[in-house]
């Protein structure tokens, strides 16, 4: 009887919280990266823009950066499951399970999946004496110089890695990977002519592509793109590689356990937030595309982490690289 009493209770708490949510405290964003990049900068957009939705709520960014992004999604798979404490992550939740070694936590069941946001575009470019103004030119080099080229990237784990990892394994070539601490260091390099290509978002190359500081060669989408810059530049499928797709998702999570009823309320407010027009704008203005498609939905979200886990196991596998 004891026992049926405090499970009665419990139950009433959690609806009663669920009914009062978000009011009790502020909501915290984790964001797995350092404070200034392309994640947190879509996670305080993201935060401005659910406010209103939940009701003018207090939304705050928190940054655990580190392990490749498994040290912040892990403060959250431990986090309370009451609402307050969220994951705004990118495509390292599909590559974390096989990239960094005794991963605390399971991304398929340590996280309530509370729908996608936006997904960003990638640019293949060289340096700036490359010999090649084409894909197809870019192509013939290649060929020519195997065992010789160099390709950067902003470390292991990083968007251009990988991106650099499923080029490498589309063309059947394998290049010299040189990774550095961040897109910075690697672009300027790049630039100098110290390394040879890249593979990195066009948050990070768009405007190196528009002051012609590099060669832009393909963009990484099914479809060509719109931005003015980048226009011209055909996709890799067009350009021959069928089927090569890449684009850096991000996406919102809450620890598992979270009630039903405030999932319901995070996953509306994330809805109401993607077509808000200034943060549709914002998103535009990092050359992101917010998601519009079945993504928004939890179970569609989830879905859609899944198939990129099966995608890039085996390319991350093949290349034999972790993140400790």
């Amino acid at each position: 009887m004891k026992r049926m009493l405090m499970v009665a209770a419990a139950a009433v708490s959690c609806f009663a919280q669920a009914d009062t949510y978000p009011s009790a405290k502020p909501i915290s964003i984790v964001v797995p990266f350092a404070a200034g990049g392309p994640t947190d900068r879509v996670a305080r957009d993201l935060a401005e823009a659910l406010r209103k939705p939940l009701g003018g709520a207090t939304v705050v960014v928190d940054n655990a950066a580190g392990a490749g992004g498994s040290i912040g999604a892990n403060k959250v798979a431990k986090a309370a499951p009451d609402g307050y404490t969220l994951l705004l992550h990118h495509i390292a939740m599909a590559t974390m399970p096989t990239l960094v070694r005794n991963i605390p936590f399971k991304v398929d069941s340590d996280f309530e999946y509370l729908g996608m946001i936006n997904d960003v575009p990638m640019t293949l470019i060289g340096k700036p004496s490359l010999p090649a103004n084409n894909y197809k030119d870019l192509s013939t080099w290649i060929g020519a110089n195997k065992g010789k080229i160099n390709l950067g990237n902003a470390g292991v784990g990083s968007a251009s890695h990988l991106c650099g990892l499923l080029f490498q394994n589309a063309i059947q070539v394998d290049m010299t990977t040189v990774p550095y601490k961040g897109t910075a260091p690697a672009m300027t390099d790049l630039i100098g002519g110290q390394i040879d290509l890249m593979c990195d978002q066009t948050t990070n190359t768009t405007s190196q592509i528009e002051g012609k500081k590099v060669h832009a060669y393909a963009v990484t989408t099914a479809k060509r793109l719109t931005t003015p810059a980048l226009k011209d530049l055909p996709t890799l499928q067009e350009s021959g590689l069928k089927g090569f797709e890449v684009t850096i998702w991000h996406g919102l999570y809450a620890p598992k356990g979270t009630p039903a009823d405030i999932q319901a309320k995070l996953n509306a407010a994330l809805k109401a937030a993607l077509k808000d027009p200034e943060f549709i704008k914002k998103q535009e203005g990092l050359g992101a595309v917010v998601v519009t498609d079945k993504r928004v939905e939890p179970a569609e979200h989830k879905k859609f982490v899944a198939a990129e886990i099966a995608k890039w196991s085996p390319v991350i596998k093949a290349a034999g690289v972790y993140a400790d």
